[in-house]
């Protein structure tokens, strides 16, 4: 079992930046690829970036190549998402998630989840 705890959202500005951190419980958090997905209000989750569990692979959705970096530190049991140039179609509900499966892009296979970060970008 896995508990996973997003941090890191809040309100900004257009072209700014912030960094989310996903932490997780459990002494088994090294053996798991985790994913970053948002919701935006009325639209579908969207998968935005996954790390395998050494962090020896990254993928991101095609939105925010070039401008979002995952990374994890296993030692701290957390994943962090550095946002960079945010637009405010950026804006949504960020969730970490682990356990894909195999399929890092598809939500659905996730095993396990977070409750959620708001973040907000202005123009």
């Amino acid at each position: 079992q896995v508990q996973l705890l997003e941090s890191g959202g809040g309100l900004v500005q257009a072209g700014g930046s912030l960094r989310l951190s996903c932490l997780a419980s459990g002494r088994t958090f090294s053996r798991y690829d985790i994913g970053w997905f948002r919701q935006a209000p009325g639209k579908e989750r969207e998968f935005v970036a996954a790390i395998m569990p050494s962090g020896e692979s990254t993928f991101y959705g095609d939105s925010v190549k070039g401008r979002f970096t995952i990374t994890r530190d296993n030692a701290k049991n957390t994943v962090y998402l550095q946002m960079n140039s945010l637009k405010p179609e950026d804006t949504a509900v960020y969730y970490c998630a682990a356990d894909s499966r195999g399929r890092v892009a598809v939500s659905a296979t996730y095993s396990y989840w977070g409750q959620g970060t708001q973040v907000t970008v202005s123009s």
